[in-house]
């Protein structure tokens, strides 16, 4: 099942990185943190994941062990990261279904990025650090797969590991049914609030809300099947000491593709962990990557990189005024050899590229220096 996704799994892992970060300027001018940290968590996920892809392509070799203790943290932190911008987001839009004036003011702004930054930054660190608790040895790496974290499956690893998407899934939710209520009560107040809010359009305010809603979807039902899944694989073992479960913690398992995939339980699981961050990142790119803002900065990226290879957008001609037409029409100036066609010639303009060249006529010599 595994040797089957290779060229297929890194592909879409890197593209998944890309693409949901492209979105990451606009939201950025609009104050947006939670949905920033929401783009941030799923594009580390999607670049660890292919690295390790690609890495650890049919083999189990412990190459990198320093990358591996970073690598396994992301992928703990991502766990609780992306629910944790998910309910920013959901919390974020309550306020704006309230028709509460958010983050008018640069201190307010500044206190809705202090608060989603503890939500989406320093709370998953904290949880990455308690994983020491429940973590039994150092990593392990499956052969195709890569780095991947150890949990000792006990009871404590329920509390310290396995529920908190659960738990802040169940919090979203709240607030997603609450800004579906307040916007239910406040319409008209709604729509006057989006008519003067700069930062927020209406459509960007329903996207927001149908991904804070798919993804309250995906995460408490798959977080309840994963927490199955891990007893099922590994029946749940009794905490007997902290020696015990640290004990030769600096040992490192390897597994190859044809012992780990034997268990049928265990690969259901690892790919679900893999494939569920690049799924969202496409998700969250359906969402965001078409809408009428993200065509613009299509096109302004693509002039970006054109006006690189000397190439630049061709400028919109000049619609001529009613009173261009009651003035009489002015004769060219026509070279000796030119005969009756316009002479065209090549002229060099000062511009990012000393390359750059453009076609123009004599005659809009004269508005080619107006523009």
């Amino acid at each position: 099942m595994t040797g089957l996704d290779y060229p297929l799994y890194p592909i879409f892992a890197f593209l998944g990185f890309v693409v949901v970060l492209v979105p990451l300027p606009w939201h950025l001018q609009a104050w947006n943190s939670g949905t920033c940290y929401y783009m941030i968590w799923t594009a580390l996920s999607c670049l660890n994941q292919f690295i390790n892809s690609i890495v650890w392509h049919n083999n189990a070799i412990n190459w990198a062990p320093i990358w591996c203790d970073i690598s396994i943290r992301i992928m703990l932190g991502a766990s609780v990261g992306i629910p944790a911008a998910s309910l920013c987001i959901n919390r974020r839009l309550y306020n704006i279904a309230k028709v509460h004036a958010v983050a008018l003011t640069n201190a307010e702004k500044r206190r809705v990025i202090f608060i989603d930054t503890m939500i989406c930054v320093l709370f998953p660190m904290v949880v990455v650090a308690l994983q020491y608790v429940v973590q039994g040895h150092r990593f392990d790496i499956y052969e195709d797969v890569g780095c991947y974290p150890f949990i000792y499956n006990t009871l404590p690893a329920f509390f310290l590991s396995d529920s908190w998407p659960i738990i802040i899934g169940l919090v979203s939710s709240v607030y997603c049914g609450l800004s579906l209520k307040a916007f239910y009560l406040r319409r008209a107040q709604f729509t006057q609030f989006m008519a003067s809010n700069k930062s927020l359009s209406a459509s960007r305010y329903f996207r927001l809300m149908a991904l804070a809603v798919a993804e309250i979807l995906c995460t408490i039902p798959l977080a309840s099947f994963m927490i199955w899944l891990n007893s099922a694989a590994q029946p749940v073992q009794p905490w007997i000491s902290w020696e015990y479960v640290h004990y030769d913690f600096s040992r490192v398992v390897q597994y190859p593709s044809v012992l780990w995939t034997a268990n049928y339980l265990v690969v259901v699981a690892v790919q679900l962990t893999r494939w569920f961050v690049v799924i969202c990142a496409f998700v969250f790119f359906a969402f965001f990557g078409f809408a009428a803002e993200a065509r613009k900065n299509y096109v302004i990226a693509f002039w970006w990189v054109a006006r690189i290879f000397g190439f630049h957008p061709a400028k919109p001609q000049q619609r001529m005024n009613s009173n261009e037409f009651n003035r009489a029409p002015r004769v060219p100036a026509v070279l000796p050899s030119a005969g009756s066609l316009p002479v065209y010639v090549v002229k060099e303009r000062k511009r990012n590229s000393s390359l750059a060249l453009s076609w123009e006529h004599p005659l809009d010599e004269k508005k080619a220096a107006l523009v």
